[in-house]
């Protein structure tokens, strides 16, 4: 169907672009590198044949795979992002190809020493005797979500070239700055006018979601005094050790290393400070909406607690809500899911429906009134060194999307 030179071709293309976002930018795209995939993106869209291109002011690409049949079908989406992850440089990507995977250690980097493993990441041991895509050990790679660009973009071309394949109307949306939790927010849903869509933005293949965290980030300032240590007794106030106390009184056991599935956390990601001010920043993650909101409660009152101590307001916080759980809003349609699930088994792929300990930008669609699953792109090890993508998981991630949207026509339900 695919061959693994065109998807690969494509596929380096783009991840050869640096199109890392920027959480301290106030600009959308937060990066201006980020125009220069974009711009291709746009080019390339007109070249394949697809029609109604668009890209804004904000860099939110639309384009359109229009009907092939004389009845009416619900209208379906693919979306994907294309910044990357501030958290490892995507400059300089330099991408390796392994074929035939042994299914032994890929020296990713002889002079640095840099190794990945399957004694490590034991997931590489799916993919022996394929085709792997990694980093040289110096960058990350990308797969997250130029994988899913690629797949969306191949998919849409098939079905061009393949007008036997008969179908409803496509939209495809191609998003700036998801990495930094902005890529929904100038998303405009009624522009795209599809009944629901599919986020191409998922790791191994087979993984099909709809539950995501609800999400918050907590800022918690501590303030104290700082005089001469010499002559501090009775005076100084240390804000760092009353830090301490707040970072002890949470449950140390909920905290990232420690859960997993359904189980929430608190994750203490930054710390700064001296003995005048000290400041915390955690981000509170629970599928569970009532458990979300009891974790929001049990810092507030901590924070409370803490300033009954000192008898005076040493400690304030700060919590915003960042995103939902999308089950909520995906549950009455779960046509949406089936559909994929039926889509994968077709394929002989076994769907693995679980909820994602994160979030992703259907969440957010799925609130703003766009229903919004989460597919497998088939990248591994996200945001670092050794991230890695298998070709043949890319290439099922393409027929996936073409049995999607051929379900689609044939079953013709609508949202």
């Amino acid at each position: 169907m695919i061959s693994k030179k065109q998807i690969t071709d494509r596929f380096i293309s783009y991840v050869t672009i640096d199109t890392e976002s920027d959480p301290d930018s106030n600009t959308t795209p937060s990066t201006e590198k980020q125009w220069d995939l974009a711009n291709k993106l746009v080019e390339e869209l007109k070249d394949i044949g697809l029609k109604d291109v668009t890209i804004d002011e904000n860099a939110y690409i639309m384009a359109t795979l229009p009907s092939n049949i004389d009845k009416e079908v619900p209208t379906i989406g693919f979306i994907s992002h294309f910044d990357t992850s501030p958290d490892f440089t995507g400059a300089h990507v330099k991408p390796q190809i392994i074929e035939n995977y042994d299914g032994e250690d890929i020296i990713l980097n002889q002079e640095e020493n840099i190794v990945l493993s399957p004694d490590y990441f034991e997931d590489l041991k799916l993919y022996k005797g394929q085709t792997l895509i990694t980093t040289d050990g110096t960058t990350l790679l990308g797969a997250d979500d130029k994988a899913g660009i690629t797949e969306i973009v191949t998919a849409m071309e098939y079905m061009i070239q393949h007008p036997e394949i008969k179908h409803g109307k496509v939209r495809i949306g191609f998003t700036p700055d998801e990495e930094i939790g902005r890529g929904a927010h100038k998303f405009d849903v009624k522009k795209f006018g599809a009944d629901w869509a599919y986020t191409m933005d998922g790791s191994e293949i087979g993984e099909l979601e709809y539950e995501n965290f609800n999400a918050a980030g907590a800022v918690v300032t501590i303030k104290g005094k700082i005089v001469h240590p010499g002559y501090a007794k009775g005076k100084m106030i240390n804000s760092i050790y009353i830090a301490q106390d707040f970072i002890n009184s949470l449950p140390r056991m909920e905290t990232p290393e420690h859960t997993s599935g359904r189980e929430g956390f608190f994750h203490l990601h930054t710390i700064k400070g001296d003995v005048e001010e000290t400041q915390l920043q955690y981000i509170i993650r629970d599928h569970d909406k009532e458990h979300f909101q009891a974790r929001k409660e049990v810092m507030k009152k901590l924070t409370e607690e803490i300033n009954a101590q000192h008898k005076r307001e040493v400690i304030k916080i700060e919590i915003k809500d960042q995103y939902y759980n999308m089950r909520e809003k995906v549950e009455p349609v779960m046509h949406i899911v089936d559909i994929a699930e039926e889509a994968m088994k077709s394929l002989n792929i076994t769907p693995i429906i679980k909820p994602i300990r994160g979030g992703t930008d259907g969440s957010q669609l799925s609130y703003m009134g766009l229903p919004c699953p989460n597919i497998f792109a088939g990248g591994h090890n996200f945001h670092g060194r050794y991230e890695y993508v298998p070709v043949e998981s890319m290439i099922k991630a393409v027929e996936v999307i073409v049995k999607i949207v051929e379900l689609t026509a044939v079953k013709q339900k609508t949202s």
